[in-house]
């Protein structure tokens, strides 16, 4: 995570860039074998970070994703011992064309002194990462912020972030999978997902 260096400095002086960062400013527990089927990943953080709908203090944090048959990953973030859901989060598949050695977590860039809003989520040695989706009034100042496209639900949706139901049937989480999806771009205006996540590129 982007600290008080002058490296930090002039990334942040970057409108546009978009920080990924494996392990500056986070620690990255080991993850046993049994754990990939849900991509449980320990984050520890010196720093605040923003994710969907509120910001996170300083602190270790699991990262997960929630048994779902839906065709959209649903993300969960809980304290460190999984007693506690902090925020459930609606995310969409983005690929990249080589896999992290490392959990990677890609950023918005964000103005000085301000918490930096965690765009994606890779899990190690895998092509397909989990973009988060943004209420749409957020998902639009991130957008002018930086530059560039967002993924975008509506806001009426968000509280359902708020849910401690780690249940894949809970009304929260339903509402979650069956909202509309799009992008919005730096005017605010819509545009489709395709604009925003990266696709594996055709053979």
């Amino acid at each position: 995570m982007p600290d008080n260096t002058p490296k930090s400095n002039r990334l942040r002086g970057l409108a546009s860039a978009t920080l990924c960062l494996s392990l500056l400013g986070f620690g990255l527990a080991p993850l046993a074998h049994s754990d990939e089927w849900n991509k449980k990943t320990i984050i520890t953080t010196n720093e605040p970070v923003e994710i969907p709908g509120k910001v996170l203090p300083p602190g270790t944090y699991v990262f997960k994703l929630l048994d779902s048959p839906s065709n959209r990953n649903i993300v969960q973030i809980l304290d460190k011992d999984e007693k506690e859901v902090y925020a459930t989060i609606l995310a969409v598949p983005d690929y990249r064309l080589e896999p992290a050695d490392k959990t990677l977590l890609q950023f918005e860039e964000r103005p000085s002194n301000t918490p930096p809003a965690i765009k994606a989520w890779f899990y190690p040695g895998e092509q397909y990462g989990y973009q988060f989706v943004y209420p749409h009034q957020r998902a639009v100042q991130l957008a002018k912020q930086n530059n560039h496209n967002v993924l975008s639900m509506k806001d009426d949706v968000a509280k359902n972030m708020k849910t401690k139901s780690t249940s894949a049937n809970s009304s929260d989480i339903q509402g979650l999978q069956k909202t509309e999806v799009n992008g919005v771009n730096p005017s605010g205006e819509p545009v489709v997902i395709e604009a925003v996540v990266a696709v594996k590129p055709a053979k």
